[in-house]
């Protein structure tokens, strides 16, 4: 089945902020989310269609990015593995917030880009995570991202914002996760977050409208996108990274 969007209505809207307010305070009890630096306008993600990513190092991420998005004024439209919607609990309710099914691996999964652009057509804010997956680096830096949110941005023109998670694997882990989180409520770990302005990807690819772009240009792009976001990711760390555009495949598996 080819993933689909429509817009959430005022249910949902009300819905999303029920949840958001309840999800919060849950995440307040296990852990500490600071915003560290807000460098967009106002302090705020901007008006109408705009990409969020963000490094991916726990099963918590999403949420804490829709949390993030919400301080920042905006209710993502998250794009979630195809798992999260076949769960019996959290499908409805992910489909009911607008969220986007990403279908990896399947003759669907371009259906997915198709229906974040129809959010995005809509003035709609996405989230989703470049590196397609939790991080397998041991020392949790970002891998290589995919070029998913860039060909989204080149075709849409919606502008890509940044945002660093630190710290989010400490909340939920790989294993252990009802232990980590008992001990959590006691030891609430920081989870760091910066905000980076908004990137024009149109402009580094030096093209506008829709003049088509060939791979080694979108590639080289999705480098320099995910190059701001490690960036980001080190200077909250304050070590400097091994590698500046993400951990290559071939250093995973090294």
């Amino acid at each position: 089945m080819e993933p689909t969007w429509q817009r959430p209505g005022l249910r949902a809207a009300l819905l999303y902020a029920f949840a958001a307010g309840l999800l919060g305070t849950v995440v307040s009890a296990v852990s500490r989310l600071e915003l560290t630096r807000r460098a967009v306008p106002d302090a705020e993600l901007p008006d109408g269609p705009v990409i969020v990513v963000a490094n991916h190092t726990s099963f918590a991420d999403g949420i804490l990015l829709a949390l993030v998005g919400r301080r920042l004024g905006r209710s993502l439209r998250l794009m979630a593995t195809g798992g999260v919607f076949r769960s019996v609990l959290v499908g409805p309710l992910a489909r009911r917030l607008g969220f986007i099914p990403v279908l990896r691996g399947t003759a669907s999964a371009a259906g997915s880009l198709d229906a974040a652009a129809t959010a995005l057509d809509a003035g709609e804010a996405v989230g989703l995570f470049p590196e397609g997956r939790i991080t397998r680096d041991p020392q949790h830096w970002p891998e290589r991202s995919k070029t998913g949110a860039v060909r989204l941005a080149l075709r849409t023109g919606a502008p890509v914002v940044p945002v660093a998670l630190v710290g989010a694997q400490q909340v939920v882990g790989r294993t252990g996760i009802v232990a980590r989180l008992l001990r959590n409520t006691v030891l609430r770990p920081r989870v760091a977050v910066a905000v980076g302005a908004p990137i024009d990807v149109r402009h580094l690819a030096g093209v506008s409208g829709d003049q088509p772009v060939d791979d080694a240009t979108v590639r080289r792009v999705a480098d320099e996108v995910m190059a701001v976001l490690v960036a980001q990711v080190a200077e909250l760390r304050q070590e400097p990274a091994p590698h500046p555009t993400g951990v290559p495949e071939e250093a995973l598996s090294a």
